[in-house]
């Protein structure tokens, strides 16, 4: 997702920097493609910049706050920092609290849809919420090619509605893979097709597109699962349904489906392999982690 986003803005002439010290080859090379500036350094990466955007895994939207916050504090005009990753909005405002600390204007944000595709006019919808002047002038990057809308209310609006959004997309995913999966176990798996297809229709094609595409992800969405759970408990409701879709998350990266990557894919390719190959790995043993056994 942040390379994509990237490379828009490269597109429409703006120049993107980051930092790929210690980051993956893959990461490297995506950056690159992108043509995204490599400026080996956090300070170098954000002194000219005018907006900060983090795209990360969830787990590390924090720890990414954290880590510029050194960075935001050395540079004399401050950049917009917007935080874009999937979380509570409780986190969302422990990573505004800890830019504001060093004087940064901060905003919360969510990505909801896939990343953008160059030639494709279509991309994901970018949440933000926060002051106001800050809004506007992010606001601005429509012109550069990104659909960014603003949410009403403070830091949190734009997790809080990314949230809520994800526990329905991807909760309905987890349910799917637990759904086949067992079927699979169970022998009953082509019973199970043939009846999805004959009275959810709309499911079944659903799910023959959302599991294999999934499977080389699972390792991001254990965090984004944790952080729905959280969300959710902070207004009172049980958590424990998307601490279990963490669980499957967990065990499908566990699997071979998660060695795979996005753009260059071998296995699980659809809904029937990716539920044969959790129902191999259970088979084997291998639980989902929080079973109890």
């Amino acid at each position: 997702m942040g390379s994509s986003i990237g490379r828009v803005l490269v597109d429409a002439g703006l120049r993107v920097t980051t930092n790929l010290a210690d980051r993956s080859p893959r990461t490297q090379r995506l950056a690159s493609l992108a043509g995204i500036v490599d400026a080996r350094d956090d300070v170098e990466a954000i002194e000219n910049a005018d907006i900060v955007l983090s795209v990360l895994p969830p787990d590390q939207a924090v720890d990414m706050a954290t880590r510029l916050a050194s960075a935001l504090a050395a540079v004399a005009d401050k950049p917009l920092y917007i935080d874009l990753n999937a979380t509570a909005p409780a986190t969302a405002v422990e990573a505004g609290e800890i830019v504001d600390s060093v004087g940064g204007p901060f905003l919360d944000g969510g990505i909801v849809g896939p990343p953008p595709r160059p030639g494709h006019s279509l991309g994901p919808r970018i949440y933000i919420s926060g002051a106001a002047d800050a809004v506007q002038f992010a606001l601005g990057l429509r012109r550069y090619g990104l659909d960014v809308r603003s949410v009403p209310g403070g830091v949190g609006a734009a997790s809080a509605l990314k949230m809520c959004y994800a526990a329905v997309t991807k909760g309905l995913t987890a349910l799917a893979t637990v759904s086949l999966s067992a079927a699979k176990a169970y022998g009953v798996d082509r019973e199970l097709r043939a009846e999805m297809a004959a009275s959810q229709r709309m499911l079944s094609d659903r799910f023959a597109r959302s599991l294999p595409d999934m499977a080389p992800k699972a390792y991001r969405w254990v965090g984004e699962m944790e952080e729905i759970a959280r969300t959710v408990a902070d207004v009172g409701l049980d958590p424990k349904l998307f601490l279990g879709a963490a669980d499957i998350y967990r065990l499908v990266t566990a699997t071979a489906l998660g060695q795979e990557l996005p753009e260059d894919r071998t296995i699980g390719l659809t809904a029937e392999e990716v539920a044969e190959i959790v129902a191999g790995a259970l088979e084997s043993g291998m639980p989902a982690e929080g079973a109890e056994e």
